[in-house]
């Protein structure tokens, strides 16, 4: 017997933009995924339309020929598996700002139906990737949501494997989404359709990660060093990340300046462009100037500074480097070099950018990859980044690139660059926090007149039920990755991409 799902109207008069759909019978379906995680196997679907997915056929390969055409293939060259945006966070953070969401875009992104459930789908993400033996494992960037060093703690333990702790200031869950908390807006699962009674106590528990294998390559994100991925840390947002007041409802006519309004993005991506830090933290301590809720403190919701995180990518990751860029080179064999590039901004701001002797750097390091194919991976695209446009004119001229792999956007997208040197793929991958929270899968081969890369998506597989509540919750939740096809068309997903070796 199925139920029809309902949407569940927010009752404030200031939300503003869809409401959030959290409707329905709390199901989760009774058919499996592959354990693999592979949508070459089984994919989620919604046939019926009632909101309610459900475990569907495979997707086969789509063959994409922009920058050449179909080859008898020779051998794997290398396999890579591409994860980013997890957003691991402390839900229960009072540095947190989940208000601000009823304000609409830019800050849809400050509250999620299932952000309690984030390192349970970064654990069951890594089982799925596990599963395929990749020689790397790729983590894109924002691997963590609001700079905070127990975000990094757990985000870091995920990855290493073994067990992790969930949850922070004591036992169980104190936040927005607690029974208690009587506001409308946020979905509360022990009352709220769908229904999931104690899913917050159990997403406070610890559970084991399989981790992401001997050798992952991390890129620096955004949210890794800023504050909601926009701010550097201040005196105002450090105190509040360690103190007991939270503010969890917005102020009585607070209203977003025009300039950080002017960032929402009608076709739901990111913000992909530096706001004034000057007119971010003044409409801060605008909105934290509020009545205040008391919570639970604790110390380990320090916010960390830039230095501090990309120390502690390279110490967990085993990359080397001394720099305060997380640049770096890997080969990953004698066939394909990964080019690691950090376009973070250190000063505030979501946005790519391109800082000083990276291109220098860049250049060297394609002039010394010999025969070697290259794939260059960024957290935020170079086609929208300050500075991007030095850096794909190195790569439009070397016969060598194949991929320009990137995050940031929670999409998938698939974009050929035709080039004078035979051109490469733009590749952007989903994210983990977002409908249809995906990993991907890149193989090499070599082919007769050329290469082929074949690229496909990976569903997350944790035990037991938690992973699947947070996908359930992700495809309903009205400003998520659903409503803006995050999930990308058929050909952004799982395809062949081919490409012929460039003339002499």
């Amino acid at each position: 017997m199925s139920t029809t799902i309902t949407r569940r109207q927010a009752l404030s008069d200031l939300v503003l933009g869809t409401a959030l759909v959290l409707a329905g019978c709390g199901g989760t379906g009774a058919a499996r995924q592959d354990p693999s995680g592979s949508t070459l196997h089984a994919t989620w679907e919604d046939p019926a339309g009632t909101g309610q997915l459900v475990v569907g056929p495979a997707e086969p390969f789509v063959h994409r020929t922009e920058l050449g055409g179909p080859a008898r293939t020779l051998g794997v060259l290398a396999t890579l598996a591409h994860l980013t945006d997890a957003h691991v966070l402390d839900a229960e953070s009072p540095a947190r700002v989940t208000f601000l969401d009823r304000l609409g875009p830019p800050f849809q992104s400050t509250f999620r139906p299932q952000e309690t459930l984030t390192a349970q789908v970064l654990a069951g993400s890594l089982r799925s990737v596990r599963a395929m033996r990749p020689d790397v494992v790729i983590q894109g960037g924002d691997l963590i949501d609001n700079d905070q060093a127990n975000e990094l703690t757990l985000a870091l333990d995920v990855l290493k494997g073994g067990r992790a702790h969930p949850g922070s200031a004591g036992p169980g869950y104190q936040g927005v989404q607690s029974a208690a908390d009587a506001d409308p807006f946020y979905y509360r699962p022990d009352l709220d359709a769908p229904r999931h009674p104690g899913l917050l106590r159990r997403a406070t528990h610890p559970f084991l990660s399989p981790g992401a294998g001997p050798t992952w390559l991390p890129v620096l994100g955004d949210h890794d060093i800023l504050v909601a991925g926009e701010i550097a840390p201040t005196a105002q947002t450090r105190a509040l990340a360690v103190g007991d007041q939270a503010v969890w409802d917005l102020p009585p006519g607070l209203t977003a300046p025009s300039e950080l309004l002017s960032l929402g993005r009608a076709d739901g991506l990111s913000p992909d462009g530096p706001p004034d830090p000057g007119v971010v933290d003044r409409f801060l301590a605008q909105a934290l100037d509020a009545p205040k809720v008391r919570v639970r403190a604790d110390p380990r919701r320090r916010e960390l500074d830039a230095a501090e995180t990309v120390l502690a990518l390279r110490q967990a990751s085993g990359r080397p480097g001394s720099g305060s860029l997380l640049d770096y080179a890997v080969d990953v064999s004698d066939h394909v070099r990964v080019l690691v590039l950090d376009l973070a901004r250190r000063g505030g701001g979501s946005g790519g950018l391109v800082h000083a002797g990276q291109a220098a750097w860049l250049e060297a390091q394609l002039a010394s990859a010999g025969e070697r194919w290259i794939v260059v991976v960024s957290h935020q695209p170079l086609v929208s980044s300050g500075g991007g446009e030095e850096i794909l004119g190195l790569l439009d001229r070397d016969p060598r690139m194949i991929a320009a792999v990137s995050g940031h956007v929670h999409r998938n997208r698939i974009r050929a660059r035709r080039t004078a040197a035979g051109g490469y793929w733009l590749i952007s991958t989903a994210s983990l926090i977002d409908y249809p929270q995906q990993a991907r899968a890149l193989r090499l081969l070599a082919t007769g007149d050329g290469v082929a890369l074949q690229t496909w998506m990976l569903d997350h597989a944790f035990p037991g039920d938690l992973g699947t509540i947070s996908r359930q919750l992700s495809y309903l939740d009205a400003q998520g990755g659903r409503p803006h096809g995050f999930a990308g068309g058929r050909g952004d997903r799982n395809a062949i991409l081919y490409r012929t070796r460039a003339r002499a």
